[in-house]
């Protein structure tokens, strides 16, 4: 093993690791040698102070996402689950390759690709796209399994999976059952067979119903969001100026990348539109998007928070129409905050869904979903909020994510893709299984979790509307699927 650092946090001991990946799996197997490019694969191993020299069973963390690291802890408390886990385990926490530590996508990724085919957009497009494929959950549970196999000499884990996680336990059980004893999944088992726009209709309906319980909770914030909503522009106006925008405010051929973003941001600041401020536009759209957070706890009172502070000027209450009330810094920085993404979250966002040959593209499945719901049209009143979903305006008018946009283009028409899921070796799985399922989870939606859990052998779950999707980050969800699997015989071979 590549040991890099070796140290402690409060009540934790942690080593820091990498090894070699291929960039690329095709034709390559997992616990053997390999050629051509290669990344790095960080993670953590960590276990409390007691255990260090024992020798514990080994437990993975599948985390959430798409895009999301390993997590980073303070103390045993810091993420709830770690508490219970280092009890009985040796914790492995990777970092997904493209986040974290782990060949890390952002911005600079994209251009460094476009740049080597600078005289062939189309070339360039099709090159990034086809990097950020090698980003998804069949590279990334092949890494896992590369990393079990060479590093810790193939000796069997379990797997916990959050969220996202979720979804690549189902990948790894359909790749390499062999290598788990177990498995644990909270608030993320995917509908099998998988469809974005299948769960984008599940999904909004939700939005719709969290936007109606937060306005009960807080009705006050009902006027307050359609007071800003009637002082902010349309992502549609926004996309319209901007493409208006010619001569010396911006000359789309000419001046470098960052002196046509400057021309950009100064020509939308003189024509009145409020900035967020990394020079971003802050849209009706991009308001609604603050609902993202409304499946964890306590997502309502930090949105209610934010719009506290919205406006200027007086006691800060809600401005009548017409009244002047400019929007303060403190909120501006805070939407940004709330709302700006991890640099592949919304990139892969819509195509965690996609399992090899598609019968068609999957084409922005979350729009098509909205323009079917003109209930969340920016004009209507009160106004709702969007959750996690990803539209074509972000990679127009976000900095983080306008390097995608081409790449985005070609993967929304793209029809081929990794297999993730072998629904026959699901229904014949061995490997126990115990799942967290979140009655009223805003992200994946509880039936169809069921519908998935009813077709998987060895599975077992626990339906529970206690928590939001974020249940795990406490201690009693973790400590729970614990305690179910091992009265039920399912640990037997941890120990």
């Amino acid at each position: 093993m590549t040991l890099l650092n070796e140290y402690y946090v409060p009540g934790l001991h942690i080593e820091d690791r990498s090894i070699d990946v291929p960039l690329d799996w095709t034709g390559h197997e997992p616990g053997r040698g390999f050629d051509g490019a290669a990344i790095k694969l960080f993670y953590r191993v960590v276990t409390t102070p007691e255990h260090v020299h024992d020798d514990l069973p080994l437990l993975v963390f599948l985390q959430g996402g798409p895009g999301g690291a390993g997590p980073r802890l303070l103390s045993p408390q810091s993420d709830g689950w770690i508490e219970e886990a280092t009890k009985h385990f040796r914790v492995i926490l990777p970092d997904q390759r493209g986040t974290g530590r782990s060949g890390r996508i952002d911005t600079h990724t994209m251009a460094r690709i476009a740049a080597a085919h600078e005289d062939d957009a189309q070339a360039a497009a099709r090159a990034q796209a086809d990097h950020l494929k090698h980003f998804l959950a069949d590279s990334i549970v092949r890494d896992f399994e590369h990393l079990r196999r060479t590093e810790f000499g193939g000796r069997h884990w379990t797997t916990l999976g959050q969220s996202y996680g979720g979804f690549l336990t189902l990948t790894y059980l359909s790749l390499y059952p062999e290598g788990l004893d177990a498995s644990f999944t909270t608030g993320g088992i995917p509908h099998v067979p998988a469809d974005a726009t299948e769960v984008y209709e599940h999904t909004f309906p939700r939005m719709a119903a969290k936007t109606r319980r937060f306005y009960e909770r807080y009705p006050q914030d009902a006027e307050r969001m359609a007071a800003l909503a009637d002082r902010l522009p349309s992502a549609k106006e926004v996309s319209e100026f901007v493409d208006g925008l010619t001569g010396g405010v911006l000359d789309p051929m000419g001046g470098s990348p960052i002196e046509r973003r400057l021309g950009v941001i100064a020509g939308m600041e003189a024509h009145g539109f409020p900035l967020l401020p990394n020079g971003d536009p802050l849209t009706v759209e991009r308001l609604q998007c603050l609902g993202s957070d409304f499946g964890m706890k306590p997502s309502f009172e930090r949105v209610h928070w934010i719009l506290d502070d919205a406006f200027l000027g007086g006691d800060g209450s809600t401005p009548s129409a017409g009244e002047d009330a400019p929007l303060t810094d403190e909120f501006l920085a805070k939407v940004m905050n709330a709302t700006s993404s991890r640099p592949l979250y919304w990139p892969l966002q819509e195509f965690i869904y996609a399992n090899g040959e598609l019968d068609e593209p999957i084409r922005w499945a979350a729009q098509r979903v909205r323009d079917r719901r003109p209930e969340f049209g920016v004009g209507e009143r009160p106004l709702l909020f969007t959750g996690e979903a990803m539209f074509p305006w972000m990679f127009e008018q976000e900095a983080a994510l306008r390097p995608f946009r081409a790449a985005m283009d070609v993967l929304m028409e793209d029809m081929r893709f990794g297999v993730i899921y072998d629904e026959e070796r699901l229904a014949g799985n061995e490997v126990p299984l115990q799942a967290a399922v979140y009655f009223d989870d805003m992200y994946v939606d509880s039936g169809l979790q069921l519908d998935t859990l009813s077709r998987v052998g060895n599975s077992h779950y626990w339906v529970t509307n206690e928590f939001e999707h974020d249940g795990l980050h406490g201690s009693a969800v973790f400590r729970h699927l614990w305690r179910e699997a091992l009265d039920r015989g399912d640990l037997e071979r941890l120990f």
